[in-house]
């Protein structure tokens, strides 16, 4: 039997995942009596009592637990340990993801209908072998057209993943649209499918890689394989869902090729929309070049530091996914230099592991970084290039820069290297509380998703060595 001084307090307690610890107390029998489950993410938890229950034979034994019904769902369509083990933007990313790919599986439907009745499914005079002829031409225009998209974009989406993945989802309701398009005009059929099944397989690499790295964004415990399938079985319960509502919707809109085609639109305005929400819902704190020179100018205007959320608010999405043309990181050493005297004028003043050229005329910054540049150093190289950037625009910066920027505006009694090598040293003052307010803010200075590329170069002259 269990003492009177133990009937009321707590022996132990316990806890799974992230959800709310239940503590078990003395059953007055001697048994342990566990509290309810609760489930803290559903902002609800267990203040339901549960009766003990006893095993056959009289027996005391262990309570049994209960739990929500949604905890089942829970276990199979979110990640272990969820919300802990994935970032804190997962949950509203995957509803607003969720959506749009509903949208998309109605709009999908209808494209495939009109496809089918475009090679002549239905048609007593339609030819198998055309059919045949025309759906292999669709699928190897579309091969094609996905390597060469994988070469020529592959190694630039994680830079602006964001900005790839609406651009994605956008093209594939272009190709949607094509296809509905294709039985009105059987002439072009051929070629418009095509083209539409090149744009989808732009879209499957576009898409499938951004979702890569936002996936590793969104896995905070190493659990990436874990994050990755159960976003596919969240997938492929909407796309059930979809078939389903497609199943009652085609009979209604096939007789009726104006109101399939207005279906079709609105369903393309809600999967752009939850698109646009989804991602603008993303909190991603690495910096890439838009949301480093967001945070850069409002540190020079206002000596304050954007924290990820406020940044990644400001990010522009519709634009700013092609590579910039103003900031280049990674460029040989023999585009910047033709002489001795050139390599002597872009190594003076750089005590820092990267060169600098910067074309005031074209307001285009070239960066030649050295094999010792890490993380930080790059972050660094394209802050100079931002804050060179910034000296031919408006608003307020600080004492130093100012200077610089008068200097500048007054005409070139300096040469650019001079500009340059004078930038240096105020940033040796400035970058490091820039370092460290970002790092205050949240953001992860350890990496980066600067478009980098992967020239790097050894130089041997240095600022106090004169070469004549």
């Amino acid at each position: 039997m269990a003492d009177a001084s133990t009937l009321n307090r707590p022996l132990c307690c316990e806890q799974f995942g992230s959800g709310a610890a239940r503590g078990c107390f003395a059953a007055a029998d001697g048994s342990l009596q566990w509290e309810a489950w609760g489930w803290r993410w559903w902002d609800f938890s267990g203040a339901f009592t549960v009766k003990p229950q006893r095993l056959a034979g009289g027996a005391g034994g262990a309570l049994g637990t209960a739990s929500p019904p949604l905890s089942s769902l829970i276990a199979v369509f979110l990640p272990q340990g969820f919300p802990d083990s994935v970032s804190p933007d997962y949950l509203p990313y995957q509803l607003w993801d969720s959506v749009q790919a509903f949208a998309s599986s109605l709009s999908g439907s209808l494209a495939t209908h009109a496809v089918l009745l475009g090679i002549g499914v239905g048609n007593a005079k339609a030819s198998v072998s055309a059919a045949t002829a025309t759906w292999l031409v669709k699928d190897s225009t579309g091969m094609l057209g996905r390597i060469i998209f994988a070469w020529w974009k592959g190694s630039k989406l994680d830079c602006n993943a964001k900005q790839w993945r609406l651009f994605a989802d956008i093209l594939n309701d272009v190709a949607m649209f094509l296809e509905i398009m294709a039985p009105i005009y059987p002439i072009f059929f051929t070629i418009t499918i095509c083209t539409s099944n090149l744009a989808k397989c732009i879209v499957s690499v576009a898409g499938g890689a951004t979702r890569a790295a936002l996936t590793m964004h969104q896995a905070r415990r190493n659990n990436m394989a874990d994050v990755s399938a159960k976003d596919s079985s969240q997938e492929t319960l909407v796309n059930l869902a979809g078939l389903l509502v497609s199943l009652l919707m085609l009979p209604l809109v096939s007789d009726c090729p104006g109101f399939s085609l207005g279906c079709f639109f609105f369903l393309t305005a809600l999967h752009i929309y939850a698109n646009y929400r989804a991602v603008r819902a993303l909190v991603i704190e690495t910096l890439n070049e838009g949301r480093l020179r967001l945070v850069l100018k409002h540190f020079l205007q206002r000596g304050e530091v954007l924290g990820p959320t406020s940044a990644n608010q400001m990010e522009p999405l519709w634009t700013g996914f092609w590579p910039s043309q103003s900031l280049s990181l990674g460029v040989p050493l023999h585009r910047l230099t033709s002489s001795v005297f050139d390599l002597q004028q872009l190594v003076e003043g750089h005590q820092e592991p990267y060169l600098l050229r910067w074309d005031l005329s074209q307001n285009q910054v070239q960066v030649v970084l050295s094999q010792m540049a890490g993380p930080e150093t790059i972050l660094r190289a394209a802050t100079h290039g931002l804050v060179l950037e910034a000296l031919q625009g408006d608003g307020p910066l600080p004492r130093g820069l100012e200077e610089l920027r008068n200097q500048v505006w007054a005409g070139p009694e300096k040469d650019n290297w001079v500009i340059v090598r004078d930038t240096h040293q105020v940033l040796d003052k400035l970058f490091p509380k820039f370092l460290k307010g970002l790092q205050d803010a949240g953001w992860k200075t350890e990496k980066h998703q600067l478009e980098v590329d992967e020239w790097r170069a050894t130089w041997l002259l240095s600022p106090e060595k004169k070469v004549l």
